[in-house]
């Protein structure tokens, strides 16, 4: 077969998936749990349904916090359960007002 008549599957070569998600855990040291949510339609129904999954990223700083919104991509593995590193922050957790704090 020529090269132009072959399929093509996945990205070329050297290509990493890129996700955006949010912090639920930073617990860990070097590691973030990044919360990573999607719209898939029903096959039967229509509705569009939310899907979640939970990914262990690496952050050599421990820069990122619970609740930023960052962009994790594919990497070589780094542990036995690390295979995603932040790339980039896209937005930082809004600071909350204190409990009980003046009105």
């Amino acid at each position: 077969m020529s090269e132009a008549t072959q399929p093509t599957r996945g990205p070329k070569k050297g290509g990493k998936r890129s996700l955006v998600g949010t912090v639920v855990s930073d617990k860990m040291q070097k590691t973030v749990v990044v919360q990573v949510q999607r719209m898939v339609r029903h096959p039967v129904y229509g509705k569009y349904v939310r899907r979640r999954a939970k990914y262990s990223a690496h952050d050599e700083t421990n820069q990122y916090k619970l609740g930023d919104v960052v962009e994790i991509r594919e990497h070589r593995p780094v542990s036995k359960s690390k295979c995603w590193v932040v790339s980039k922050l896209v937005s930082r957790r809004e600071a909350e007002a204190p409990a009980g704090g003046q009105p």
